[in-house]
């Protein structure tokens, strides 16, 4: 970046302030709220909730960790923190730990200015330079995070109470930086011991060598809230050393959760054939996942991740597009009898307590026939389509669905059938032979389940009749 100082005494006529991590972070997210500027893109959801707490926690300044069950964006708003950082900072070019140029913490630099004063070599480094992650497993050891001897450099001749024998770890090297570490109750209690040793007294011992590294880092974790209140799972004055305990949770709408899921879904350019998902479809593929979270026999400690809508709309996509392309169909639409394909991306992502296998199935049915019910129940009542269950009940009319059969199949039900029309109207559909198909089977599912049709599932296929 040559428009920068390149070295400590240009960086000094220059008067550059270097501000500590803590400082640049509230002041950059001082002027983002002062401006009215987004402060978390993509995040939906938090608004009013969590967002506002993370922001308390860094105009005071503190470590923050997030508690929440898995696919809670945890994560995300950790990375999305690098966004209050300044575009560039200068540190001593090639030191390992950023140091600050007016400030060296580590021998090289200390010893480098010492040898060439000004003239010492300045560099800039980015955001994404300044950011490190681990994901905390037993394993996970003080070398990991803090560092260890290199036996290399002992080999030159270096003593092991040398300094410049350290090879340093990942929380050294995100000096002037965020350190986030997830799943924070994984980490061993003597791990956990050294990760305080270094966050609160700035100091640590490497193989009976005391080092003082007064770091500016800010540590944000992640935890699970069953793991991180267990009793022994976290030290105490580990979990003391956190300022702020910000508990993220799922979206507590439908609407957030469509919104999510369509931002997050996997979209392709080749589209052969365009593919429309009705907004009633939406809404029973984030039901679906808001009824799994309730459900006595789904593990609500492990958690029904946002995920699971995500992968269960590409899923709905997928089966709409795999018809078209076999029926010779101009147009896709998402419909009812498309909610089977659901099972395996809902299965995989979902814990069930369950005594037999064989049971998984019938659950997941149920929590997509209730999903379905909902959002039936949330549009319409089963008395508005009083003259469609009478042509039903004079005998002898039945309605085939199938998830291969194309939108010719279902000419005569729509012919024959009132209503239909009615309810895609009150829906806001778009008026085409394959969105009144995808409109009749939602009607016919949802007077099947108010008990005002009867539903016999054959090979492949479901009759409705009276």
């Amino acid at each position: 970046m040559p428009e920068f100082p390149a070295t400590l005494g240009e960086l000094r006529r220059s008067e550059y302030l270097v501000r500590p991590i803590r400082a640049e972070l509230r002041r950059n997210l001082i002027r983002k709220l002062s401006a009215g500027d987004e402060l978390f893109p993509g995040i939906l959801g938090y608004d009013d909730s969590v967002i506002p707490q993370i922001e308390n926690a860094i105009l005071a300044g503190q470590d923050l960790i997030l508690l929440g069950e898995r696919g809670q964006a945890k994560s995300r708003l950790i990375r999305a923190l690098t966004s209050l950082f300044d575009a560039a900072i200068p540190a001593i070019a090639g030191c390992e730990v950023n140091d600050n140029p007016y400030e060296p913490i580590c021998r090289r630099c200390r010893d480098l200015i010492g040898e060439l004063g000004d003239a010492t070599p300045v560099a800039w480094i980015t955001p994404e330079q300044r950011y490190s992650e681990k994901l905390a497993t037993p394993d996970t050891s003080i070398a990991d995070l803090i560092g260890e001897v290199d036996p290399i450099r002992v080999a030159e001749g270096r003593y092991l109470s040398d300094e410049l024998t350290i090879h340093y770890g990942l929380i050294p090297r995100t000096n002037r930086g965020i350190f986030a570490i997830n799943e924070l109750p994984d980490l061993a209690e003597r791990i956990q011991v050294g990760l305080l040793n270094i966050i609160e007294e700035r100091d640590v011992q490497i193989r009976g060598y005391r080092l003082r590294l007064p770091l500016d880092v800010v540590v944000v974790a992640t935890a699970n809230p069953e793991d991180y209140t267990n009793r022994g799972r976290i030290i105490t004055p580990l979990k003391d050393r956190f300022g702020a305990q910000v508990r993220t949770h799922y979206p507590r709408t439908l609407e957030d959760e469509i919104a999510i899921a369509e931002q997050e879904r996997t979209t392709f350019d080749d589209m052969p054939v365009p593919v429309a998902v009705p907004e009633f479809m939406k809404e029973i593929v984030a039901e679906l996942s808001h009824v799994a979270r309730r459900h006595g026999q789904v593990n609500q400690r492990s958690g029904v991740s946002v995920r699971v809508s995500t992968s269960n709309y590409e899923n709905l996509v997928s089966n709409a597009l795999r018809r078209a392309l076999r029926t010779g169909e101009r147009e896709a639409v998402a419909r009812v009898s498309d909610l089977p394909s659901l099972m395996p991306s809902t299965a995989g992502k979902i814990e069930l307590e369950t005594w037999e296998d064989s049971d998984d199935a019938s659950v997941l049915d149920k929590l997509v026939k209730t999903a379905c019910n909902n959002v039936f129940r949330r549009h319409f009542t089963v008395q508005e389509f009083a003259d469609l269950v009478q042509r039903f009940d004079r005998g002898g009319f039945t309605v085939e669905v199938g998830d291969h059969l194309p939108g010719s199949a279902y000419s005569q039900a729509l012919g024959e059938l009132p209503g239909v029309d009615r309810a895609r109207q009150k829906l806001g559909e778009t008026d085409s032979e394959s969105m009144r198909v995808a409109v009749l089977e939602f009607v016919l599912e949802g007077l099947h389940l108010g008990k005002r049709l009867n539903k016999t599932a054959l090979d492949g296929t479901s009759v409705y009749g009276g």
